[in-house]
């Protein structure tokens, strides 16, 4: 009796603990930086409907700058230290350079809405998959932005050779038209920017309404822009692709299956509380609204065109940047 009940007692304990490994969750480490805001809220919603969906079973562990520093997110992601992660591509060009022609100045103010499509359709053109494959990365959603504005502090520009000297924290697409007109790409850490204004190091941020409410830019600039138009940055959310396809069939259609609501979320967000926050912001400090004229625009436009084809020449000896081009403008201007 004894040797019997000592027989049923392992085999409940073995039991146990092969009912404890199916039951276990799949948890996925996500790098991101910063803290939450709009610009998170696209992967903060999808790691809700994922848990939802799978009734726990499948959860995104989301970091704030827990994982890896935001330039070293994708080498994170090569190496499998995580499993998800955003990016900019303009912190890193070299390493996805196809992804760079979302952040060419086309000079087109559309809906967040668009230009998530836009961004999507991009995503999965051959040349762009075959680019991010050699770093086991698959792009999985956006993270649309609305058109960059500059916010800076000092004497408001009243015409384009003002920007000459001007120290501009900004992606390579506005930057490249701005450095025609003398303006100087600096570098520093989004987290820096506002004491990086403050102490003097750079003059102006470029960004879109949520990081220039993030940084604050806004508490000691003077003046901002309101029609620039020159584009806004790409950062992307990736997923190692070794784990994306080592998923439960289950799980990978939660996560697949979301991107769709948790874009809806992200942009409906956006629109209705970010912009307008951001407009009440500037409004209340009492910055100085600089809208250029057609005249000017057109001078900028003008100057976007040869930024575009030298992106293309650059890019040419890599792949087919003429191509890759030609279908990225024409999802801009449908």
């Amino acid at each position: 009796m004894k040797k019997l009940t000592k027989l049923t007692l392992a085999s409940l304990i073995v039991t146990g603990f092969g009912a404890g490994e199916v039951a276990a969750a799949t948890e996925w480490n996500v790098s991101l930086w910063g803290k939450r805001r709009a610009f998170t809220e696209n992967v903060e919603k999808l790691a809700e409907l994922v848990e939802q969906k799978t009734n726990g079973d499948f959860k995104l562990k989301i970091s704030y700058g827990g994982l890896s520093k935001s330039r070293e997110n994708l080498d994170g992601i090569a190496i499998g230290a995580f499993e998800m992660a955003q990016f900019c591509s303009f912190y890193h060009t070299a390493k996805n350079p196809t992804i760079t022609v979302t952040e060419l100045p086309f000079s087109r103010d559309l809906s967040l809405s668009r230009i998530n499509e836009i961004y999507t359709e991009v995503f999965k053109h051959p040349t762009v998959v075959k680019d991010l494959a050699r770093w086991n990365a698959t792009l999985l959603m956006p993270t649309p932005l609305p058109q960059y504005n500059i916010v800076s502090k000092g004497d408001a520009i009243k015409q384009l050779s003002d920007f000459k000297g001007l120290r501009v924290r900004g992606p390579g697409g506005i930057m490249g038209v701005l450095g025609k007109l003398g303006a100087v790409k600096t570098g520093v850490p989004f987290s820096e920017v506002r004491q990086s204004m403050d102490s003097g190091v750079i003059d102006a941020a470029s960004f879109a309404p949520h990081a220039h409410l993030a940084t604050k830019s806004y508490k000691v600039g003077s003046w901002t822009t309101t029609n620039l138009n020159l584009g806004s940055a790409n950062c992307p959310v990736v997923v190692n692709t070794d784990a994306l396809n080592a998923l439960k069939p289950a799980h990978k259609e939660a996560l697949l299956g979301s991107i769709d609501e948790a874009m809806a979320y992200y942009v409906a967000n956006y629109d209705n509380n970010t912009t307008g926050k951001y407009q009440q912001a500037i409004k209340d400090q009492g910055l100085t609204m600089v809208t250029f004229t057609p005249e000017q625009t057109a001078e900028l436009n003008k100057l976007a065109d040869s930024v575009r084809e030298e992106w293309i020449k650059k890019y040419s000896k890599d792949f087919d940047a003429k191509e890759l081009f030609a279908f990225t403008e024409k999802l801009f201007n449908q």
